[in-house]
């Protein structure tokens, strides 16, 4: 890969403004000082990026993927409308990539969110034939007991729909708390299932999203990882 596509690929900028962090003897890769824009990287041998002084954690080229621990008040969106953007929350270089969230989380649900540039792999996380499991924490208004799970696995007919919606499993880990696991992924599906199963939810937070969870990240703390 040509160096001066490698630097726009890292966020560094324009075309001109890469030259001129070449020009100015500003790039160091793997402990190299690289001035000439035409010379070729290979990505996968950088493990380490110094832009003017600054260490960078090199982002993988041609796809990145972002695991970020999503905090209460971000809207998952680039033009949020009511709360500051999730993406807010990475590096400034960062943020001006093409970039899309995997499925989506409400401004109050907080836990694991998948970022990324690559379009394919969104899609399969997202498209409903693949059945992506989704564990959420959910925080009920109400003490619930064992009925509540049963009638959410059987199935519950949301407002304004006309299929029946089921979670693939329901534990209660105690009155106020449920572990609830769903594959399809409606707009504000989980409230609206408890809502239609008779509860109301007073905190929800995505515990895992397929394989990936938050576990081992802060939250607003974020992370570049590989699919496997």
């Amino acid at each position: 890969m040509q160096l001066l596509k490698y630097l726009q690929a890292q966020g560094m900028g324009s075309r001109k403004q890469c030259m001129a962090l070449l020009k100015d003897e500003y790039v160091i890769i793997n402990g190299v000082l690289y001035t000439q824009p035409n010379i070729d990287i290979d990505p996968k041998q950088v493990t380490s990026l110094k832009i003017d002084n600054a260490d960078l954690i090199p982002i993988p080229v041609p796809y990145f993927y972002i695991r970020i621990h999503k905090p209460t008040g971000y809207e998952t969106s680039h033009k949020p409308q009511f709360y500051p953007s999730v993406f807010s929350l990475l590096p400034e270089r960062l943020r001006h990539l093409d970039m899309q969230a995997v499925g989506r989380l409400d401004a109050d649900t907080t836990g694991v969110l998948i970022l990324t540039n690559d379009g394919q792999f969104n899609h399969r996380c997202t498209s409903p034939k693949h059945k992506l499991p989704k564990l959420y924490r959910v925080s009920l208004k109400h003490a619930a007991a064992e009925n509540l799970c049963s009638e959410l696995k059987k199935g519950v007919l949301l407002h304004d729909e006309n299929e029946i919606v089921q979670a693939s499993e329901a534990i209660l880990s105690d009155p106020y708390t449920l572990k609830l696991t769903v594959t399809s992924g409606k707009y504000h599906q989980v409230k609206r299932m408890i809502a239609a199963a008779g509860n109301r939810v007073t905190a929800l937070h995505r515990s895992a999203f397929g394989s990936w969870t938050v576990d081992d990240l802060s939250v607003s703390q974020w992370q570049f990882f590989q699919p496997k």
